[in-house]
Order: structure tokens, then sequence, then C-alpha cells
């Protein structure tokens, strides 16, 4: 890879003056990049700060359009500018997300390995708050829903489609 004094990339590819990816490439509904000129998903605007209702909210609209992808990116948002003593909920659910968008994508290694640490750490973060419903969100139930579902990619239940396949995050 070329780049100048400055670091900035001189090989053609997306980069900001100080060399980081600024994925400006197109993407599907399910994060993939597509190739330039195409014609992809929306992304979701980054680091917005929204009340943990909206974020629910907004993140359960994009599970069920079948856009996990997004809806990490919508919980991630929340891990990143939400009290010290949330992150690791929103963190847990932003890997709930990410594990459907690899499952949905054929990967089922990385997707059951992420769907089981998303059910791990909000049962974690439930016990220790004392908090099993925080924002009406069932968390007992989205870690079942999520180890039920890595057992099928594990099994090869046939492809996952993420519309069909989200989980209701509020029971």
């Amino acid at each position: 890879m070329g780049s100048t004094s400055a670091g900035r990339a001189t090989d053609g590819r997306d980069r900001d003056d100080e060399g980081r990816a600024r994925n400006a490439r197109p993407r599907d509904g399910l994060g993939r990049p597509l190739p330039y000129g195409t014609a992809g998903v929306a992304r979701q605007p980054e680091g917005v700060v929204r009340t943990p209702d909206r974020t629910v909210a907004e993140a359960q609209a994009l599970l069920d359009a079948g856009k996990p992808f997004h809806a990490h990116e919508v919980f991630e948002d929340a891990w990143k500018s939400g009290p010290e003593e949330e992150r690791a909920l929103w963190r847990g659910l932003a890997q709930l997300a990410v594990g459907l968008t690899h499952s949905a994508r054929g990967n089922a290694t990385g997707g059951a390995r992420l769907l089981r640490r998303g059910a791990s750490a909000v049962e974690t973060w439930a016990t220790e708050t004392g908090r099993q419903t925080p924002y009406e969100m069932d968390l007992a139930g989205l870690a079942g829903w999520a180890r039920q579902l890595a057992g099928a990619v594990e099994r090869g239940d046939g492809p996952i489609d993420a519309r069909e396949r989200g989980p209701r995050l509020r029971g």
C-alpha cells in the first residue's frame, strides 16, 4: 500500500486525511459492501444520541426490516454514548444483532459465537444489575432466542432470513 508522509493512502482506497477508511462504499441490508456506483441501503448515521426507548424502537424497526447490521449500529451508538452502567447491556445487544448479521450472511461459526456472546452479556448485565426487563426488553427471552438461533445455525438448518428470524426486543 502506498502512503504519503501524512498517512493518506495513495492506492485509490477511500480514506480520510489520517488514513482511516471512510466506509463510503455502498452496502446491502446486511452490511455487505457492494460495488461502487451501486444503489445500496442507506447507512445509519453514526454518533446519534437517542433515548433508550428510541434506541429500542429504532433497532426493532431495523430488525423487522431484516437489517440487523444497521440495528447493531443503533445499539453501538447507545453503548458509546449511554451511561457507563448500561454500556455492557447495549454492547451485548449489538453483539446479538451482529450475530444475526453473520448468521444471515452464512457465517455459521462467527454468527453462533456472537449470538452466544451477546446472550451471555445481556444475562450477566441483568444479573449484576437486577434489571431483567430494562426499557421493557425481555433479556431472558432475548438470550433464549439467541441460543436457539445459534444452535440452528450450527446445525445448518437452512439459510437464515434475518427478517424472519430476528428477535422481538420487547417480548
